[in-house]
């Protein structure tokens, strides 16, 4: 298997971007990217994209986006699982690079999300929940979550205010990011005063609607080397993918993401690497439990003490070891087909040295979780500066 570094980077602003469509925010990503890299052209094209039929009523992605980037020819192919399509978007441009089937690969993520109502938009992320038996009876992501959540308080006394500092550590960095949906600053108060959803989540313990699209350009550790023209190479040394029951009913425990300790556990395992040794982590924060129970199933706490490793500090800039330093999903956006790559574009940027003012000083070690619904899979990569 060869090894894999990331060459390139880009993205679009998160938000809402009325004024602009799918291909011509995703042609702003890959462009950049391509540029960052030095390439103008590249052997495969990956498009991690969610649900583009029910959004913005386009399908065929693949071959449309490459050709609105003059490359109609290129091999090309669009992934989908949910909010994880942009991780295993990397992955799939991962693995065409390990196995040789491609020496560079121009990995993106996209979606345009707020071209149809909030209802709409909410039918559209409710397909990746299980149709018959939640869907059908009127559950929806936040109370979908919001189970999850209570299962949590349940079982290690998890509370609210842990919740609303996840909230409150992440809207703080998203302040530093130019590409952030909002640049908000918000309390403790002003979470747990905001509008309730689906008890016990609130507004502001949500992830929004946004448009936007992420890129990065993948080739191998060797010609990695020739394009870096003195920046670090920044490699993948590990990729995890893992499903669970999509159906909360169906599950053994609503305490934890199986899925996303199954695929950190094979990334840290083909990586070599323990989460002792990470210096920068990206989890998939669509709600603020989500990230309580994202960090303790990486292995960066014992399971119970998300909540109030958030509440110490201890994920936050400067702490023990920051987590969501571009803001979350939460702040930053979360356009869910391009959620993954962007992380990734987070984490390049961070072990680079090129985050600006939510640098990690001496960052060389990062990991970025993506997740599909309700943890019904996710997807874990493992980067690493090469010296």
């Amino acid at each position: 298997m060869r090894d894999v570094a990331v060459v390139g980077v880009g993205m679009t602003e998160f938000g809402e971007l009325w004024s602009e469509s799918l291909r011509t925010i995703w042609t702003k990503a890959a462009t950049a990217a391509l540029a960052d890299a030095g390439l103008d052209s590249v052997d495969l094209i990956t498009v991690g994209c969610m649900s583009p039929g029910l959004f913005v009523g386009q399908e065929h992605l693949a071959s449309l986006l490459a050709d609105e980037l003059g490359m109609a020819g290129v091999a090309a192919t669009r992934v989908e699982s949910a909010c994880a399509s942009g991780g295993l978007a990397v992955r799939a441009g991962f693995a065409e690079i390990a196995a040789g089937l491609a020496d560079t690969v121009l990995v993106t993520g996209v979606e345009k999300m707020t071209d149809v109502d909030g209802a709409d938009a909410t039918y559209a992320l409710g397909s990746a929940a299980d149709q018959e038996w939640e869907g059908f009876h009127g559950i929806t992501f936040p109370g979908l979550y919001a189970m999850l959540a209570r299962a949590h308080m349940a079982r290690y006394g998890t509370t609210r205010e842990q919740m609303a500092a996840v909230a409150v550590k992440n809207h703080a960095n998203g302040l530093l990011n130019p590409h952030a949906q909002y640049h908000l600053k918000v309390t403790a108060k002003d979470v747990l005063e905001s509008t309730l959803v689906a008890d016990p989540l609130r507004l502001l313990d949500c992830s929004p609607v946004t448009d936007g699209a992420a890129a990065v350009v993948l080739t191998t550790v060797e010609r990695a080397r020739e394009l870096a023209a003195g920046r670090p190479v920044v490699t993948i040394t590990g990729s995890g993918l893992a499903t669970d029951t999509i159906t909360l009913a169906n599950r053994e425990e609503l305490s934890e993401l199986r899925a996303v300790r199954l695929a950190a556990e094979r990334a840290y395992r083909m990586a070599g690497r323990r989460p002792e040794q990470l210096h920068v982590v990206e989890v998939h924060d669509c709600f603020t439990i989500a990230e309580i129970m994202a960090t303790e199933a990486i292995g960066l706490f014992d399971p119970g003490f998300g909540g109030s490793a958030a509440a110490d500090g201890l994920t936050a800039l400067g702490g023990k070891i920051p987590v969501n330093t571009s803001g979350g999903l939460k702040s930053k956006g979360h356009p869910v087909g391009a959620t993954g790559v962007a992380q990734v574009v987070e984490l390049v940027n961070q072990l680079r040295g090129e985050a600006g003012q939510r640098q990690v000083e001496g960052a060389a070690i990062g990991l970025a979780q993506n997740m599909g619904g309700s943890g019904g899979s996710s997807v874990v990569h493992i980067l690493e500066v090469v010296r």
